[in-house]
């Protein structure tokens, strides 16, 4: 269901390094037109590695420089996520109600909390023995699990683009809100699941309308008050009537009972598989700071997941050449090897199901402007498969247009 919502949602050395071959299998090959045309696309700040299935290097150019991955590093953050969370870790929300009969919502950085999570945790709620009696005062909305605001490099404030969302422990449709336009000119929601609620209203009639869309801000706690207002439309949907104030603020487990616990429907697997898929940067950093969190204690920040992922990768993954900071890849401050990240396209071999799949490729793909990416494995018609890193730091370059020319190598 998640993966069908956050389909709708998401928006020259001069002279080249000498290639080492595999005279088994690239002997054949070295003279085609393909072999000839895949060298003269590398440039002094491009990089390719290519390898076959045992690790025997088919081509190398610049592989020991370091280049800026954009997306392609999602899949080091993945292995972090399974490596510290579990492939089957599920992000869970608990609820509590206090004596003055306050409902109190804690976050811990769930990335695939929407309005249908909503929907579903209102019904629950009202089947809880606490809403015999179903009215609230206030909901408070506790997003203390993560440091507010995160700051992470790369993201644009006031941007209207999704890639630019904020991260926060509550916050649901990732941070953002689609609209539309109706024939008579009205701002409608885009999506049929999810109401324009009035707490919006004011920020969507600033936003330019080509965009369709805004962007909650953490700094003022946007986000984690959009989800407290989101959770009073179902909840009053259920019956259950709000007589307070939504605000945010810390629980105090002794004064307030437990009385649910959500579990995230998709566990951290799933959410690889769409982020990859999607390329999508908030629910990357989510759990580059869940990590954080889980590794360093509460609050998680992004010091704490750049701190967790550093020692990742040296003690677990031995790299070196690596240069990371933030997890999904807009920030151009990442830097990093084609060979270092061939050791992550590796590790990650086990799990190359979750990566987009076409054809006899499966692949990520990364892009800012000047830079094209894409790392993953080709099988070739003989059943054999190759690992590639491609890694494009030249303006105009497309690492699509080189993988083209290595699918008929």
């Amino acid at each position: 269901m998640v993966f069908a919502i956050l389909k709708r949602r998401m928006g020259w050395i001069s002279l080249l390094l000498p290639l080492v071959l595999s005279p088994m299998i690239c002997h054949s090959r070295e003279g085609t037109s393909e072999f000839k045309a895949i060298r003269a696309m590398i440039g002094k700040n491009d990089s390719i590695l290519v390898e076959t299935a045992a690790g025997s290097p088919l081509l190398s150019i610049n592989a020991d420089k370091k280049r800026t991955p954009a997306s392609i590093l999602k899949i080091f953050t993945s292995l972090l996520a399974f490596h510290y969370l579990g492939e089957d870790y599920r992000f869970p929300t608990h609820f509590y109600l206090d004596s003055e009969r306050n409902l109190i919502v804690k976050g811990f950085g769930d990335p695939q909390l929407v309005s249908e999570s909503l929907s579903t945790i209102a019904a629950e709620l009202m089947g809880h023995e606490g809403f015999q009696s179903p009215f609230i005062r206030d909901i408070v909305i506790d997003d203390t699990f993560f440091e507010q605001p995160i700051e992470i490099p790369g993201i644009e404030k006031n941007d209207y683009n999704p890639y630019n969302s904020p991260n926060g422990a509550l916050s649901v449709n990732f941070n953002t809100v689609f609209f539309k336009k109706d024939g008579e000119g009205r701002c409608v929601s885009a999506e049929p699941q999810t109401p324009l609620l009035p707490f919006v209203i004011g920020r969507i009639k600033a936003a330019p309308f080509s965009h369709e869309r805004i962007i909650l801000s953490s700094e003022t706690h946007e986000n984690a008050l959009y989800a407290g207002h989101l959770l009073q439309y179902f909840l009053e949907k259920e019956g259950i009537r709000r007589e307070g104030t939504i605000r945010t603020g810390a629980l105090n487990p002794n004064e307030a009972a437990h009385i649910h616990t959500w579990l995230s429907p998709a566990p951290v697997r799933e959410s690889v598989r769409q982020l990859l898929y999607y390329s999508n940067n908030f629910m990357t950093n989510q759990l580059l700071i869940a990590v954080g969190a889980k590794v360093h204690g509460a609050p998680g920040d992004l010091d704490k997941g750049l701190r967790a992922a550093r020692r990742f990768s040296r003690d677990h993954l031995k790299l070196t050449a690596f240069d990371i900071a933030e997890g999904s890849g807009i920030s151009r401050k990442n830097q990093v090897t084609a060979a270092t990240m061939m050791k992550i396209l590796r590790a990650f071999e086990p799990h190359r199901s979750l990566l987009k799949t076409e054809g006899c490729e499966a692949f990520k793909t990364g892009s800012l402007f000047g830079v094209s990416t894409r790392a993953g494995f080709i099988t070739r018609p003989d059943g054999k498969r190759i690992a590639f890193v491609i890694m494009m730091n030249t303006p105009g370059k497309s690492a699509e247009a080189v993988v083209k020319k290595l699918k008929l190598w």
